[in-house]
């Protein structure tokens, strides 16, 4: 039998030596525990459609250096953090001055600081689900701590722009953590973009903790070019009463993978998830969603929506596993996926795990193709047939598009929606 591959003792090397001596000694001791880490392989249950798309050469065990180029794509005109790299530009970056809310960089804490965060981080994540998190804990160099004082409200949506570049192999590992205090607010955009031709890989996590009847929203923008593989982590814990709120839009590439784990271990806390994803050419995306109703009398929707076009490929599998204690849940999951051409794929898994006997839940998931009678109907009143599948095709996910909060974000996605028509109809 052929061994399972083996993650590269390359990856393992830390990379920076800026970080205080607690958050160093987390990431050699996390670094220790990925030694004959098996890489995912077809066989791998929640990597059995991706793992083929994964590739990682020796250049990429290389960490990108930081470079001067700063630019974002977003209008952003309030308070803004940039990285470039996994690295925070401080220069480039405007904070809000505004009373019980923090927003430092990893490698401006003092010891005592550092000691409470290395407690903190990745204790929002199931590791043996989203597995590449833990590549990340090894090989962080900088990241970002945002705190807010119980009561906190971000008056503005608070920007973070994740930039990669670079002009040869290597890898970025951004991180983030949201430490939210009891009734505190915020809103935070999260943009991926990058520049250059490389082939570079994208290894990010951002973790929420959020306390009693904290309200935040999460926004998540994956607008990277062609040359980055992308494998992302967003873990949210939800106390009594809190309320979490994410949108999730992504651009295909050779490979995109995002797994959002939520759970909610307070009395009456609430998540709302959405997400669209549209993917062309050979393209590839790979949705993984998990909700974990731990406490009674909690609330969550989830709806995402995948568009695939040529030979790329889409995936759903959106998890809700609701615990013996958790009675009085109400749980709702929605799947919906358009197959623009014969040679697309979308795979979707939607799953329910129900322990207790006083819930309401309920899931489904549909695959199908654009209506031909719809499209009939569209051109028989003198409507141009590509104009008909790009309204119908539009229609199919504007009502989630619609629904992000912050403009700049919905103005950017439509222009790049506008973009993956145009390349998807021009024939048409």
């Amino acid at each position: 039998m052929k061994p399972a591959p083996m993650l590269s003792s390359a990856f393992l090397h830390p990379a920076g030596q800026t970080l205080p001596e607690p958050l160093l000694a987390l990431r050699k001791q996390r670094a220790s525990a990925l030694v004959d880490m098996p890489l995912p392989t077809r066989k791998t249950e929640n990597w059995k459609y991706s793992s083929k798309y994964l590739k990682l050469s020796d250049e990429m065990a290389i960490s990108l250096p930081v470079e001067g180029k700063t630019g974002n794509s977003l209008a952003v005109s309030g308070y803004k953090v940039v990285l470039n790299n996994g690295v925070m530009i401080p220069e480039a970056s405007e904070y809000p001055d505004l009373d019980g809310i923090t927003i430092q960089s990893f490698n401006d804490l003092n010891t005592e600081e550092a000691d409470v965060l290395a407690l903190q981080l990745g204790s929002t994540l199931d590791h043996d689900q989203a597995q590449f998190a833990r590549m990340n804990g090894a090989r962080f160099e900088d990241g970002i701590l945002i705190r807010l004082k119980p009561g906190a409200v971000l008056d503005q949506p608070l920007f973070i722009i994740h930039e990669t570049a670079g002009d040869a192999g290597g890898s970025a590992y951004p991180r983030i953590y949201v430490e939210a205090g009891a009734n505190s607010q915020m809103t935070l955009v999260e943009e991926y973009i990058s520049n250059g031709e490389a082939s570079i890989l994208v290894n990010t996590v951002t973790e929420f903790s959020l306390a009693d009847g904290a309200n935040i929203t999460s926004i998540r923008l994956n607008m990277e070019g062609e040359n980055i593989q992308h494998i992302g982590a967003t873990g949210v814990l939800q106390n009594r009463s809190s309320r979490f709120e994410s949108h999730c839009v992504g651009f295909g590439g050779p490979l995109r993978r995002h797994d959002l784990q939520v759970r909610l271990v307070g009395e009456g806390a609430e998540t709302k998830l959405n997400g669209v994803v549209v993917t062309q050419g050979k393209q590839h995306y790979d949705n993984h969603t998990s909700i974990d109703h731990v406490a009674a009398n909690c609330s969550s929707e989830e709806t995402y929506r995948n568009i695939a076009a040529d030979q790329s490929h889409a995936i759903f599998n959106g998890r809700i596993h609701i615990h013996q204690d958790a009675q009085k849940s109400n749980a709702n999951m929605n799947n919906k996926n358009l197959l623009l051409n014969n040679g697309a794929e979308i795979d979707t898994k939607p799953e329910l795990e129900i322990y207790a006997d006083d819930v309401k839940c309920a899931h489904g998931a549909t695959i199908g193709q654009l209506d031909e009678e719809s499209v009939f109907y569209l051109v028989s009143r003198g409507i141009g047939r590509r104009e008909a599948n790009v309204l119908l095709t539009m229609a199919f996910i504007n009502e989630l598009v619609s629904q992000i909060p912050v403009e700049a974000v919905r103005e950017t996605a439509q222009v790049r929606l506008n973009d993956f028509f145009e390349k998807t109809f021009q024939e048409t």
